[in-house]
């Protein structure tokens, strides 16, 4: 019999002892209670959170996100965590993140990675490396600097002796 039990083992309620809740308050002034578990994957977070902050009901500033992104983060981090609790759902897992990054359009996929960087979770930070890494495969130069806002510094000229040098780059690439 566990020491936490109340004797009557038949109908006897398990006492859980509440989560400590951490308020993180977005760039555009949104506040968001998250489970302590979730704030700690956030290593920027963790870096400032001390017990007497999260007693004291501090509200952990986070102004590089936004609470649309801050709300997408915190569904991200709460599936990783029941994922993590079960090795035997890793299939279901990478399928997960497969559909969280679909549908996402480009903008919105930068945004949630800038985000997701400031916050420094590592293996979201990871994952959706792989996932701008898969986007942008078979894309051109043109489309690649478009996406990440890249200016061409190289003048018309080296830019056709490169694309003649290197036509095999250029080969099968989405405009």
């Amino acid at each position: 019999m566990s020491s936490s039990s109340t004797g009557n083992t038949s109908n006897a309620a398990v006492s859980v002892p509440p989560s400590k809740k951490i308020t993180l308050k977005t760039g555009d002034n949104t506040y968001f209670h998250v489970e302590e578990s979730i704030a700690m994957e956030m290593a920027t977070v963790r870096t400032f959170l001390s017990d007497d902050d999260a007693e004291a009901g501090t509200a952990f500033p986070v102004p590089n996100v936004s609470a649309k992104y801050m709300s997408l983060i915190i569904q991200y981090i709460e599936e990783q965590l029941k994922f993590r609790a079960d090795s035997e759902r890793q299939e279901e897992k990478f399928k997960y993140d497969a559909k969280f990054v679909e549908v996402l359009g480009d903008e919105e996929l930068k945004e949630i990675l800038l985000a997701v960087h400031y916050l420094e979770i590592k293996s979201f930070l990871d994952m959706l490396y792989q996932a701008v890494a898969d986007r942008i495969k078979n894309w051109s130069v043109e489309r690649v600097r478009a996406f990440f806002g890249i200016d061409n510094d190289v003048s018309p000229e080296e830019e056709a002796e490169n694309r003649r040098e290197y036509a095999w780059v250029h080969e099968d690439v989405e405009n």
